[in-house]
């Protein structure tokens, strides 16, 4: 599945998406309204078509691209324990996994800390676990949008 077929399959597959593109990039927020502040603009799937944010992955080949995902802690533990802190120069966290290999599902090079995980040129060893895992990102995003709305109808406002 090329870059242009999963976006496709996003945006058919699941509701209330706001589709962002900068750079050749495409980012998922979900924002059924089309309404979100820009600070709360935070997608919960990315697809990156290039080395322009790091290079681990290699997306430097004609038609590469890497699929990033927002999963819930308990999802990402279970697939990979306790997320990486450790960082090398270049900010890339020490998982133990090979960035750039295709179709295996690694934590995220930058963001595995905060749960996300990576697939590049993601086929047939990963399309059903990156389907399951597009659906629990989906449900999350829609989750944490509707307790923020709740929470704004209430009056609270955020802690600081």
């Amino acid at each position: 599945m090329d870059a242009s077929e999963m976006k496709r399959y996003i945006c058919e597959a699941f509701d209330g998406i706001n589709v962002l593109e900068a750079s050749g990039d495409t980012f998922f927020l979900y924002d059924p309204d089309r309404d979100l502040p820009p600070e709360r603009q935070t997608p919960f799937v990315t697809i990156v078509t290039g080395d322009h944010y790091d290079t681990v992955s290699k997306l430097d080949r004609p038609g590469a691209y890497r699929l990033n995902i927002g999963l819930t802690k308990a999802t990402y533990t279970g697939l990979f324990g306790a997320a990486p802190t450790g960082r090398d120069a270049d900010g890339v966290l020490d998982t133990g996994f090979d960035h750039a290999a295709v179709d295996t599902l690694t934590p995220h090079p930058i963001y595995a800390s905060q749960y996300w995980v990576s697939v590049v040129d993601p086929g047939e060893a990963t399309l059903e676990t990156v389907r399951t895992l597009l659906a629990e990102a989906h449900t999350f995003a829609a989750r944490k949008h509707a307790n923020h709305r709740a929470r704004n109808e209430r009056g609270e406002t955020p802690a600081e």
